[in-house]
């Protein structure tokens, strides 16, 4: 079908990556369902994803040795730290049986409608609508990478004299003459004065790289190691009957666990704020006077909008302003607009608030 002569266009939800079409089931009003389609109106609730990074650190084996032979601050104890990197709301549908509704259809029109697997409503009269929704791209957990005391090159840097060694303070003094003893090697290779120079360019990178792995793991094994990964969890925050919501602990960051749960008081906790901002009304004639629902009419919600504020530690991480369909109304669309012959009109709805996205008119 060709869509033409749009009408209306509501607002549909904001930020940046849209995600996929919703996978839809057509509906169509025939004799066996007296021409009546049942769908349900999506109220709104709000996922929460957070990330935060874990950091591990690790003294080496001759912490006690790194000033004394590197000058230098090492590492003393091992430690665990998490910080939040990223946190992203994004509001999602969930269905609600107390807002089902039927719209009533003239016989003989052919008339349908899309719904979604949670029987929202998608479109009238459009199979072809791709209800895409736009959504904030998630925070993606990393596996933390071994150090280098973890890999082969670790053990390719130690010395026979070192293995061999019973006492610490002498494996720490040849650990440490090793380690200038590579960067003197780097230095005559560099300065073309080595007594085996390599043979060409790539000879003498991967020399001098072989060079500084093994310098790095006789380092960690004064200086310590430090490990990263990021961890990332979603959270679903679902609205009172009242809509708002006041500083409501989504999880907690705790030192030693990292994210848990809300009830978990080891962990500090993460606040989202849910404040309406507007209130969905509805539509008045000429004359100022409320529009009554028409029999039978296809129902569609006018959302309301709230300002989302998800804050740790007195700092705002995430904030921004989303449709809510808790905060508006349901009015309804004639339902001959839809089975009108000559003309009819075809809808879409935003699938995350039932709101109307476009009405307009079908032509072949």
């Amino acid at each position: 079908m060709k869509k033409l002569l749009s009408i209306l266009l509501l607002g549909a939800a904001a930020a940046a990556v849209p995600a996929a079409a919703q996978t839809s089931t057509k509906l169509s009003a025939t004799k066996a369902s007296e021409y009546g389609l049942i769908y349900t109106l999506p109220l709104t609730a709000f996922e929460v994803t957070v990330a935060v990074e874990k950091t591990v650190s690790t003294p080496g084996e001759f912490y006690q040795y790194a000033r004394r032979y590197l000058n230098a601050t090492p590492i003393l104890k091992p430690s665990t730290s998490w910080r939040i990197t990223e946190a992203v709301v994004n509001p999602i549908a969930i269905a609600d049986e107390k807002e089902r509704y039927l719209a009533t259809f003239k016989g003989g029109a052919g008339t349908y409608m899309t719904v979604s697997d949670l029987n929202f409503p998608l479109s009238v009269n459009d199979e072809s609508y791709e209800a895409t929704v736009s959504l904030s791209p998630l925070p993606q957990p990393v596996e933390a990478e071994p150090t280098i005391l973890q890999l082969p090159v670790a053990q390719q840097a130690i010395t026979p004299e070192m293995i061999q060694s019973k006492s610490l303070a002498k494996r720490a003094q040849l650990a440490a003459d090793k380690i200038y003893e590579f960067r003197n090697n780097r230095n005559e290779i560099i300065s073309g004065q080595a007594d085996a120079m390599p043979s060409d360019g790539a000879a003498m990178k991967l020399a001098l790289d072989q060079l500084a792995s093994q310098e790095e793991a006789l380092t960690a094994m004064f200086l310590g190691t430090v490990q990263k990964s990021v961890e990332v969890r979603t959270y679903t925050v679902y609205l009172p009957d009242d809509g708002a919501v006041s500083r409501k602990v989504v999880a907690r960051l705790s030192a030693l666990d990292g994210l848990v749960d809300a009830n978990d008081l080891s962990g500090a906790p993460i606040y989202i704020s849910i404040t309406p901002q507007t209130r969905g009304e509805l539509p008045v004639n000429e004359k100022g006077i409320t529009k009554t629902f028409p029999k039978g009419g296809v129902a569609y919600r006018i959302p309301g909008t709230a300002r989302v504020t998800l804050s740790y530690d007195d700092e705002t991480l995430a904030e921004d302003t989303f449709d809510v369909a808790q905060y508006g109304v349901v009015f309804g669309l004639d339902p001959s607009l839809f089975t009108n012959k000559k003309s009819p009109s075809y809808l879409h709805f935003n699938p995350l608030t039932g709101s109307v996205r476009e009405l307009g008119k079908v032509t072949e």
